[in-house]
């Protein structure tokens, strides 16, 4: 090949590699989290939406050390931290901030109107963050883990099933959630059910307010309990599921990480599916999308998931119609 050729072909395939080098430029992205440690905020975590997350990052094109920063924080569960955290994060300028839960999103919301925000939380429309799905304006967009208030309805109702001798439910969630929509539509399902049903709610979702929580209910044969899907709690799964467990508590948990730590039943929005559409989205905002024109993608995907080791455990003899409908069963 002569000179002049090789001169010409190196241009071109330089030429051609341009718009991907500009595209895959260096990024860096805040990832700040309510209750999950700092140190599970990677592509190794044991939660599996933040490991599902970074992975599709990563098929996508972003990686880090090598065309992405990670800066990452943690409020360990206390809400009393959001504000704080959020002034700390804007004033470090990221080209981006993936967050979750309302209250943490709200607390960025007020903290910038210019930095986009990505977002996992529960009822956008309904807890104000946004007033459209198809077009949530401002700098925010991100999946929404709301499958509806019908799904606590329906916990409950597969909770009765499961455990027909059942007279009593407690409601482990956050400080705002039974004066709120949640609370009224766990009542409300209870009610036909003819349920007794009570709340109990930490200040702060840290193991010693869990164990106190815990102590105050006994073991009650009779009890049963269903846990919020806040991120708070997720971070205390394996305490919390061991807590049920030497409670002798049926229990139905928002997620099937609790279920694979050993924890009865679930029924939920597969959060793989939500997490990588969260990458998705991430991809476009890193690219140049604005955050405000990009739907917010509601879950579709649902799935019931029963451990049966640990049914046998707590001697409950789950019905095989329940069984049966049920999308996988942990043995």
């Amino acid at each position: 090949m002569r000179r002049r050729d090789l001169f010409t072909l190196v241009t071109c395939i330089a030429a051609s590699a341009t718009p991907l080098a500009q595209t895959l430029s260096v990024r860096r992205m805040a990832f700040v989290h309510s209750g999950i440690p700092v140190a599970q905020l990677t592509e190794a975590s044991n939660v599996s939406w933040i490991r599902q997350f970074f992975t599709e990052l990563r098929k996508l094109g972003y990686t880090e050390s090598a065309n992405l920063t990670v800066e990452r924080y943690s409020a360990e569960g206390r809400p009393e931290r959001f504000d704080g955290l959020a002034t700390e994060i804007v004033a470090r300028q990221p080209d981006l901030i993936v967050a979750n839960q309302n209250p943490l999103v709200r607390a960025l919301q007020k903290a910038t109107g210019t930095t986009p925000i990505v977002a996992i939380i529960g009822d956008p429309i309904g807890s104000g963050i946004v007033s459209s799905l198809a077009r949530p304006g401002g700098n925010i967009t991100g999946v929404s883990v709301d499958a509806g208030i019908e799904i606590y309805g329906k916990r409950l109702q597969i909770l009765k099933e499961a455990v027909p001798a059942i007279e009593a439910v407690t409601y482990l969630g956050l400080p705002g959630d039974w004066q709120g929509q949640v609370g009224q539509a766990m009542r409300d399902a209870a009610r036909g059910l003819r349920l007794q049903i009570i709340s109990i709610a930490p200040a702060e979702v840290t193991a010693a307010s869990l164990r106190t929580a815990f102590a105050d209910l006994g073991s009650k044969p009779d009890n049963a309990l269903v846990v919020s899907g806040a991120g708070d709690f997720l971070a205390h799964r394996q305490l919390i599921v061991e807590l049920a467990g030497k409670s002798i508590l049926a229990a139905m948990y928002p997620y099937r990480d609790y279920v694979e730590a050993g924890g009865l039943m679930t029924y939920a929005p597969e959060l793989g599916d939500l997490a990588r559409h969260l990458a998705r989205t991430t991809l476009q905002v890193l690219q140049g999308a604005k955050a405000g024109d990009i739907p917010i993608y509601q879950a579709t995907k649902f799935e019931l998931v029963i451990n049966l080791k640990t049914a046998k455990a707590l001697g409950l003899a789950m019905p095989p119609t329940l069984l049966a409908r049920a999308d996988e069963i942990i043995e």
